[in-house]
């Protein structure tokens, strides 16, 4: 074919495929026309409706936004959250933070909130591990074992193991260190069988010597080069290393007077301490010399808590925002008499006080709830028997007791009288606003039997000093029991001096039968023979009436909002509120309660 035909058939082509072109856009234009114009003209006609149903659908879509966010306050409640710095306020000073040291307010505080042991308490006051999974006693009671949690650190990261805890021991035996644990650990051989296992070896049985494994624990790696008689004075003890639920950050001293003095102690939450990381993310500790100003910086909102006061302030009273905790101690308030000298050496005028005492109607003085004491041991301990309490509340059987005695008095009402000597006697105690109740009360008492008691109420530190010398005739103070009834320093005969080692026998009380049941109850680890043995000890102490039980005090604390984690129960001692600081919270947040 030659090229001018092809050119002429290619034109032919190309004319036919337009004009299909142009057909199909004729037919496309009619098509839009028809389908979508014309349609569009239609939609605008019924713009009214469907602008009414956009307008109900938007509705729809509001109500469901509004109703979600109204029923999530249904399933959200507020709830405690973690976070927030605590700052408690005690009325003390800070000396050491060490806590083969530490004993005021303050220094007890900051040593339980840095320093972990080896042992604590949990919420019913059982003794369960701290640092501690576990312990076992040897059949002869001698050797306890106990064994460490795994992967224990100190706050700077270095292994915590058997050989700290070792040391620690060592160092309060050490008489250079002059620790006043030391006269606990005479006698008691600690060593470490492997880096989580220690053992200690008794000279004696003794079934209530775990619960003197409460202490802080301190780390050898930092205080093995330190001289001995050098600790107490030591850096360490202001800038200390432990392995608590808080970590040592600061502290500021504040005041130029004794009288405005203050310390700010700042703590920050240790993320592997063995009890779990705090939930708090700080905590402070202010150190008040002043009970003024503690109250000041409380009602100004300072403080979150306040320890230290006996009892509730007039200026609190209609603050709707004070949060009380009183929280019963494993302690008895008795009045003491000394056994060995004057009037009460007498046993019949001993038990006279006791009938002529009404202690139900003394402890409702107090103004708040508090546990009656009946005996030397604690309602509810192991070896409490009611069949041995005290005979109290009987004024009759008291006249008539003493006038047997032959004390007799020469006017109706009128002081008693023996061989020309008063019925009188001396009672000391500190001059609180709980004892000055508790006297005045028991001075009216006694009076109506025709018993002269003089009450003399001292500051804290002449109070030592007389009882370091049992200068009184009678004393009426605080002893710590604890969880086990072990009490064998405020009884035995050995203790009756005050030169013994601890000297804690205030009454002075030396009974034979009384030594045989508490020498036999503290070395067997048999409940039930050791409450037989607890009877023993009871009974004689029932006859002879060395003392006055009246009841178990409290430790008294104030917040000024709920702190979650913390609740009114038994502790061993004022620290014992930290017992489960690590759980403590102060800040609310609406958290979504899917089973609701």
């Amino acid at each position: 074919m030659t090229a001018k035909k092809l050119s002429l058939r290619a034109r032919h082509i190309f004319r036919s495929r337009r004009r299909q072109f142009e057909v199909l856009g004729v037919q496309a234009e009619k098509n839009i026309d028809r389908h979508f114009v014309n349609r569009l003209v239609r939609l605008l006609q019924v713009r009214r409706f469907i602008i009414t149903w956009v307008g109900l659908l938007i509705m729809l879509i509001a109500c469901v936004i509004i109703q979600t966010e109204s029923l999530s306050g249904y399933y959200q409640t507020p709830q405690p959250v973690p976070g927030g710095t605590y700052v408690e306020g005690i009325l003390g000073d800070f000396t050491t933070a060490n806590p083969l040291f530490a004993t005021g307010a303050v220094d007890g505080a900051v040593s339980r909130l840095v320093f972990s042991s080896l042992f604590s308490y949990n919420d019913q006051n059982q003794l369960v591990g701290d640092l501690a999974s576990n312990w076992t006693v040897s059949s002869s009671g001698k050797v306890y074992t106990v064994t460490l949690k795994p992967n224990l650190q100190w706050q700077d990261g270095k292994p915590l193991t058997s050989k700290d805890v070792v040391f620690t021991y060592q160092t309060i035996q050490n008489p250079n260190v002059q620790s006043p644990l030391n006269p606990n650990w005479q006698g008691v051989s600690v060593a470490a069988s492997s880096p989580l296992t220690v053992t200690f070896t008794l000279t004696n049985p003794l079934a209530s010597f775990p619960y003197s494994l409460t202490n802080g624990i301190i780390p050898q790696h930092i205080l093995a080069n330190v001289v001995p008689a050098e600790l107490i004075s030591a850096n360490f003890n202001t800038d200390p290393v432990g392995s608590g639920p808080f970590v040592w950050h600061s502290i500021i001293e504040q005041g130029l007077t004794p009288q405005n003095r203050q310390e700010q102690i700042t703590l920050t939450p240790f993320a592997h301490y063995v009890g779990g990381q705090p939930k708090l993310s700080g905590f402070v500790i202010r150190a008040f010399h002043d009970q003024n100003e503690l109250l000041t910086s409380f009602h100004e909102g300072e403080l979150n808590g306040l320890a230290g006061l006996e009892s509730i302030p007039s200026s609190l009273n209609h603050d709707k925002q004070l949060q009380v905790y009183s929280m019963q101690l494993t302690a008895a308030n008795m009045v003491y008499f000394k056994t060995t000298s004057g009037v009460l050496a007498d046993a019949t005028v001993r038990k006279s006080v006791l009938l002529a005492s009404n202690v139900n109607s003394i402890i409702t003085q107090l103004g708040y709830p508090v546990s009656p004491v009946r005996e030397p041991l604690l309602n509810n301990q192991l070896g409490f028997n009611q069949s041995y309490q005290q005979q109290t509340d009987n004024l009759s059987l008291a006249s008539s007791s003493l006038a047997g005695d032959g004390w007799v008095s020469a006017t109706p009402g009128g002081i008693r009288y023996k061989d020309g000597q008063p019925l009188q006697f001396t009672l000391y105690a500190a001059n609180t606003s709980d004892n000055q109740k508790v006297t005045s009360l028991l001075k009216k008492q006694l009076r109506a039997a025709g018993i002269d008691m003089v009450v003399v109420l001292q500051s804290s530190v002449d109070l030592s000093n007389t009882i370091t010398y049992h200068d009184y005739d009678a004393l009426l103070y605080g002893i710590s029991i604890g969880p086990d009834p072990d009490v064998f320093a405020y009884w035995d005969s050995t203790q009756a001096y005050p030169t013994a080692l601890n000297g804690l026998n205030f009454s002075e009380y030396k009974d034979a039968t009384a030594d045989e049941g508490l020498e036999a109850a503290r070395i067997v680890s048999d409940p039930a023979l050791r409450a037989v043995k607890y009877a023993i000890f009871l009974q004689a102490w029932q006859n002879d009436a060395p003392a006055l039980a009246l009841y178990q005090p409290r430790f008294l604390y104030l917040t000024n909002q709920p702190v979650y984690g913390l609740a009114d129960r038994t502790i061993n001692s004022a620290i014992g509120r930290f017992d489960n600081v690590q759980n403590w919270e102060i800040r609310q947040g609406k958290v979504s309660d899917l089973s609701s």
